[in-house]
């Protein structure tokens, strides 16, 4: 079902090494990056709450994106990842963060953002680290897998 669990699980264990909870705000992935996280023997000692945020309302709603950010920058932004694994982190209670929005296709694109095009935040601590992958018209399952493992390698490389 998952591509790499070994990813999964060293994620699971630095968070428990450095005592850290996790929590995710997905939109295009579907809740994809929770279920890798509870794939995961031990994921109950890190993991209390995620949310998928699919329609604008939501972000704002649950997560407090603010709707001058989505009109300013649009929904699939790097500002919007940013705010969205911020307001999920504040909103679960835990240090970690994760904020995914993108355009997963087949339609939906545009010149701009067109799709494949994903954007992630990353809260740790307080502080905000955003990127945005270009996966190409790809499909759209393809496209929300290669977003999963983009989540767990980025934050294997900053936990």
């Amino acid at each position: 079902m998952f591509k790499d669990i070994s990813l999964y699980e060293r994620t699971v264990q630095k968070l428990i090494r450095a005592g850290l909870h996790i929590s995710f705000a997905e939109s295009c992935t579907g809740g994809l990056c929770s279920a890798a996280l509870v794939s995961v023997a031990d994921a109950s000692r890190v993991f209390d709450a995620s949310f998928v945020t699919y329609a604008n309302e939501a972000k704002m709603r649950f997560l407090g994106v603010s709707e001058a950010v989505i009109n300013e920058y649009g929904v699939v932004s790097q500002q919007v990842a940013g705010s969205m694994a911020q307001g999920a982190a504040q909103a679960a209670g835990s240090e970690v963060g994760v904020g995914i929005t993108g355009v997963a296709g087949p339609t939906g694109g545009t010149a701009k953002k067109p799709v494949g095009m994903v954007c992630f935040g990353f809260y740790i601590n307080g502080c905000t680290k955003t990127y945005t992958c270009c996966f190409g018209d790809i499909g759209r399952n393809a496209v929300r897998q290669k977003s999963v493992d983009f989540v767990f390698e980025k934050l294997n490389e900053l936990l």
